[in-house]
């Protein structure tokens, strides 16, 4: 059998299964990838303890969900609609927190009320949500915990960034007192803090938030138990590129909690909200080449998968590696992660009418080529690293494309269907 990658147990033989029992285009999660990253998120080095909360809007598949909160993860969930979805996919509420920028009216205010009854941790990112729960968090006696913005971030590119004064997340340091005064009015404690700085966060940077939430903890949170560091541990989807280091990490944050403790005498738990980390590079999205053209300047090759399955190069100029696999399915032909290329060079554009449908973009979005085997029309073209924001968020309905189907590769071997390609009907029900 012949490997896509070295981390991985998927073939070129169940690749084209895939396309061929499916059809095309398809995602496919690697189950066992999935599992070794909460497993070793959950071995993270801590001091008084470790939760693990999955950022769901990474990917909010049902069988997912499952899976990774039965390996022991909690979640990590960004709507109300999204912890009614992790309910119904059998994740106990108390177990889900919600960071949102909602601020719940009417009934979906009346849902959060009921929620939070049922054990959902609410996790207030402004002031006016703070003012609006309070009341009905004291009478209740829950706990609520608090989104502080720092005022310094780090991201994979600039609309990653969630902790600088460019983005809006969070309660500002400038708002802290006015929130621990609505606070104490209402005689609540903020015993959980949180913090985000962005999402494929440099490591360096997210070492010094460890830092800084410590110190922001220390000068105006005195009933803390808890302390988030949120997510956006930097993934390595190209081989260039290297990932966060989770025992380095947690060494860190562990050597720093424990001289918190001895300065203060208060033993803080930790948590983390990886989400591309879990599951970015268990995912791949099998298309199929469709037709080849060149200009004066570059060779294309079409693909019946683009912006509309993985619209992350548009977004933010990410680099997802590509594979070509023979049509039959006996033949890795090029590989990111292996020099097999025959130095034939190419970009991988979609089939939607949109200049910017390509998975091989530079930071100014311009198409760029990548070495690759020649494919011929037919051939399979993998394109890896698609387990984290591209299911849940690539706009699939464009030029009235229908969302594509999602396949499990399990530890066992088999490929199991877990989300059905879309029909044009049920594209259209809602319309009148």
């Amino acid at each position: 059998m012949e490997r896509l990658n070295s981390f991985s147990t998927l073939g070129a033989n169940e690749i084209a299964f895939a396309a061929d029992n499916f059809g095309t285009p398809v995602y496919v999660y690697d189950e066992g990838t999935i599992l070794d990253r909460c497993h070793e998120c959950l071995n993270m080095p801590n001091a008084y303890g470790l939760t693990v909360r999955f950022a769901m809007k990474a990917n909010s598949n049902r069988s997912l969900l499952k899976l990774i909160c039965g390996a022991g993860l909690h979640l990590d969930a960004s709507s109300i609609n999204e912890v009614i979805r992790a309910s119904l996919a059998g994740v106990p509420y108390d177990r889900i927190m919600l960071t949102t920028q909602e601020v719940p009216q009417g009934e979906a205010r009346i849902k959060l009320e009921e929620l939070m009854l049922s054990g959902l941790k609410y996790n207030v990112c402004s002031l006016r949500q703070l003012r609006q729960i309070a009341g009905f968090a004291a009478a209740n006696g829950i706990d609520i915990a608090i989104r502080i913005h720092p005022g310094i971030g780090s991201g994979e590119s600039a609309t990653r960034n969630t902790g600088d004064d460019y983005a809006c997340f969070g309660v500002h340091l400038m708002d802290v007192k006015e929130a621990l005064s609505i606070a104490e009015a209402n005689g609540i404690k903020f015993r959980h803090i949180h913090v985000h700085i962005g999402s494929g966060a440099d490591p360096i940077i997210w070492q010094q938030n460890i830092d800084h939430e410590l110190d922001i903890i220390s000068k105006h949170f005195p009933d803390a138990e808890t302390v988030c560091f949120g997510g956006g541990l930097k993934e390595a989807r190209m081989p260039d590129e290297k990932s966060a280091d989770i025992n380095q990490l947690g060494n860190y944050a562990k050597k720093k909690i424990e001289a918190f403790y001895e300065m203060t005498g208060r033993k803080l738990k930790m948590e983390i909200e990886p989400g591309t980390y879990i599951v970015a590079n268990s995912g791949y999205a099998i298309t199929r080449v469709i037709d080849k053209k060149s200009t004066s300047l570059l060779n294309f090759i079409i693909t019946d998968g683009g912006m509309e399955i993985n619209a992350r190069p548009l977004l933010y100029s990410s680099r997802h590696p590509v594979y070509i696999v023979s049509e039959d399915g006996t033949q890795v032909k090029s590989s990111e992660f292996e020099s097999n290329a025959s130095g034939w060079e190419a970009v991988v554009a979609g089939k939607c009418c949109e200049s910017g449908d390509c998975q091989t973009l530079d930071s100014d979005g311009r198409s760029i080529p990548r070495a690759m085997a020649e494919p011929e029309t037919g051939d399979i073209a993998v394109i890896g690293g698609t387990g984290a924001y591209c299911s849940s968020m690539t706009p699939f309905n464009y030029n009235s494309h229908t969302q594509i189907p999602e396949v499990l590769f399990t530890k066992d071997r088999d490929l199991k269907l877990i989300r059905k390609r879309q029909t044009l009907e049920q594209m259209l029900e809602n319309e009148l």
